[in-house]
């Protein structure tokens, strides 16, 4: 791991390792902080603790619709893949 990076999340200031590049961790560390701006911006007077777990509910379903996407482009390029490799057989024979 490299040296500790230091981050700023809520006004609270936390020093991480990572195998990341400092660059990185920085840009992640911006968009949790975005996230949990949002949620504190239209969630009223909620703790922290709140503001952080729906953050992470947020970011998790983000998370899990990407990956829904990206199985739903993995199987339509393989339906492709298919549909040509069949028609190139086809033009073999």
């Amino acid at each position: 791991m490299e040296k500790p990076i230091r981050i700023r999340i809520l006004d609270h200031e936390y020093l991480l390792r990572s195998d990341e590049d400092e660059a990185r961790v920085n840009e992640i560390a911006q968009f949790v902080n975005v996230k949990l701006g949002e949620i504190r911006d239209t969630g009223g007077r909620l703790s922290e603790g709140k503001v952080a777990i729906l953050a992470a509910f947020h970011i998790a379903s983000d998370y899990f619709q990407v990956l829904r996407e990206r199985d739903e482009l993995i199987k339509d390029v393989q339906d492709r893949a298919r549909s040509l490799n069949s028609q190139i057989d086809a033009l073999a024979e």
